[in-house]
């Protein structure tokens, strides 16, 4: 992989407008604007309005300790005015050139990614190619698995491989500071009855599952807090983090077809992070192909029964119980959760993100002429009833990203090929809906605006795309791997910062 100079500011500047981007499996219909005003050097779009009124929100999150799993609350930028904040591109990988770039994270001044065997981080405010990264951390072999979840402290955690060698086992967990690049500690499991464990991150503890068994390790000196180990006919499938702990286990029932899914059934470990303790057990129904975890506090599961993805969510009470069921009525709701076939991230679902006693659901596209629409509902976890709904419009569509304080932040995405994107703030109790920011996105990186092939989220009011999976293009061109938004505001203090030093 070789990295050039980023392209040039003006390349596709003028599209007409009837250009559609088609998605595949879980598509975006809208085409995002291409005309780009912009120069690298610190100029940002220039779009929205520059003074927007102040905004009466909490400033920050309630005080979490610093083991804690970060919960930030963004705040509404000063100018609504989108400025590109951080660029990764590269022009020279060959048409059958793949480089896995598994996870990224944010901090206030840091973007971190996965390459390979390898973890970057790259100064935001900049535009980067290899060799500009401000810390690398090479691993023993290629990053194995990985969590979304940071702690307080910006640390995270990572799997990966004992060597290089393509037949060298998952066995190694590492949890680094994605301030400044350093391994922090690093332990090595024994892999279990498949080769893809998982790991995340809750309170002061990292939890890997590894098949047979669970192990979980102290943040601050990396030593083994517990293992449990799985019973014959059951493996521990993986684990998801955040406020609470749960493991995903399944069970194989060795009466029926081993290819077939009716042989597969599902249970929900409630554990305690320090010591292992299993605090409940909830049951899945069978008949269910695929269960993943969109919250673990409050308790949401989303439940895959049928060959379309997911059919219905699960709230549970602090107890295990069945609060409520939340039917996505044949596909009339879309719930989408991140699957891939190298790595178990079992609480990655973007496009169900839960907050303030609500989970969220975007409808399926809708399509009224050349004007395509939708919206999203918020549905109480009590009751399972909808609380409010929010309205795209005509020729545009909203995105879910994630939950921020009490606010969902949303991407509102235009179809005419014109008019510009923005990230959004939807308020679930007054419905009100407020502008973070206006962007638009040159034709090099509308691909990273698709969810199921790259991480998208907030920190620190930026906007962040960042691809999964690099591949070398057919024909020589620019690929983009990563992408920050933020108001011009943020841009012009960033730059101010970035020249003092």
């Amino acid at each position: 992989m070789s990295f050039g100079p980023p392209p040039s500011v003006y390349t596709q500047s003028t599209v007409t407008a009837d250009y559609r981007v088609r998605r595949r499996r879980k598509t975006l219909l809208g085409v995002v604007a291409a005309v780009l005003v912009v120069v690298l050097a610190g100029v940002g779009w220039l779009l929205g309005d520059p003074d927007p009124p102040k905004s009466d929100k909490p400033s920050a999150a309630a005080a979490q300790n610093r083991l804690d799993v970060r919960e930030a609350v963004e705040e509404q930028p000063r100018s609504t005015t989108g400025a590109m904040a951080f660029r990764f591109s590269e022009d020279e990988m060959s048409p059958a050139e793949r480089h896995a770039m598994p996870g990224m994270w944010a901090t206030d001044k840091i973007l971190a990614k996965g390459i390979n065997q390898t973890l970057v981080g790259f100064r935001i405010g900049t535009n980067v190619s290899v060799g500009d990264e401000v810390w690398k951390l090479r691993f023993s072999g290629p990053v194995c698995g990985y969590t979304l979840h940071t702690t307080v402290e910006n640390r995270t955690a990572v799997l990966f491989r004992s060597s290089g060698d393509e037949n060298a086992l998952c066995d190694r967990v590492a949890f680094v500071d994605l301030d400044d690049g350093r391994k922090l500690w690093e332990q090595a499991f024994t892999p279990g009855r498949w080769d893809t464990p998982s790991v995340t991150l809750t309170h002061a503890t990292v939890a890997v599952t590894w098949g047979g068994g669970s192990d979980a390790y102290d943040m601050d000196r990396g030593r083994r807090l517990w293992r449990t180990e799985a019973t014959d006919n059951c493996d521990d499938f993986g684990a998801a983090g955040g406020r609470g702990l749960l493991v995903l286990v399944s069970c194989f029932d060795k009466n029926k077809s081993a290819t077939s899914w009716e042989s597969t059934t599902y249970k929900v470990r409630k554990v305690a992070p320090r010591t292992g303790r299993t605090l409940w057990t909830y049951s899945v129904a069978a008949g269910v192909r695929e269960v993943m975890v969109p919250s673990t506090d409050p308790v949401v599961l989303a439940i895959a029964a049928g060959d379309t993805g997911f059919t219905e969510l699960l709230s549970l009470d602090d107890q295990g119980k069945n609060r409520a069921t939340i039917r996505l009525e044949s596909g009339l709701y879309v719930g989408e959760c991140n699957e891939e076939l190298d790595f178990r991230v079992i609480d990655d679902c973007p496009t169900i993100p839960v907050g303030g006693g609500q989970v969220f659901l975007r409808s399926k596209d809708q399509s009224d002429a050349q004007n395509p629409y939708n919206w999203i509902v918020g549905f109480d976890l009590a009751t399972g009833r909808t609380v409010k709904k929010f309205d795209s419009g005509p020729g545009q569509l909203l995105r879910p990203v994630q939950t921020s304080g009490g606010q969902l932040l949303a991407l509102r995405e235009s179809s005419d090929g014109i008019s510009p994107m923005a990230l959004v703030s939807l308020n679930p109790k007054s419905g009100k809906e407020t502008p973070y920011f206006y962007f638009s996105l040159p034709l090099e990186a509308v691909t990273l605006t698709v969810t199921d092939s790259n991480n998208i989220l907030v920190d620190h009011g930026r906007l962040f795309f960042g691809a999964k999976e690099a591949v070398g293009p057919e024909r020589k061109t620019w690929t983009w791997l990563a992408l920050g938004i933020g108001s011009a505001a943020q841009k012009a203090s960033s730059t101010a910062q970035l020249q003092k030093q």
